[in-house]
């Protein structure tokens, strides 16, 4: 009888464990969704702001020739602008991916 309640207590502990890896994972993936939406907000103010700014200056342009300079200028900045978040927000993805595993990592290798 002994033996079955130490299998039992060890099986018992083994859930616990499991269940607490869980937990620890959902809280570090729940801040990297933290961090990964506060990224996509300041882009996309800083997206929107540099968007008005060059509308703005469009409106004040004096010749076809110097719209069509601030348009293609703004069109390399949101571009660039793009493809250096985009490049970021995958490596936030990736890392919260493997941040959030480390537990249940630690807890299957126990």
């Amino acid at each position: 009888m002994t033996e079955q309640f130490r299998i039992g207590e060890q099986f018992q502990n083994v859930g616990k464990e499991s269940f607490d890896a869980v937990v620890r994972a959902y809280g570090d993936a729940n801040k990297g969704l933290q961090a990964i939406a506060a990224e996509f907000t300041d882009y996309s103010k800083n997206a929107v702001e540099d968007a008005t700014r060059a509308f703005q200056q469009l409106v004040s342009a004096k010749s076809v020739e110097q719209a069509f300079e601030i348009q293609s200028q703004y069109a390399k900045r949101a571009y660039d602008g793009y493809i250096a978040e985009v490049s970021k927000l995958g490596e936030m993805w990736v890392d919260l991916a493997r941040e959030a595993y480390k537990p249940v990592e630690r807890a299957i290798a126990t």
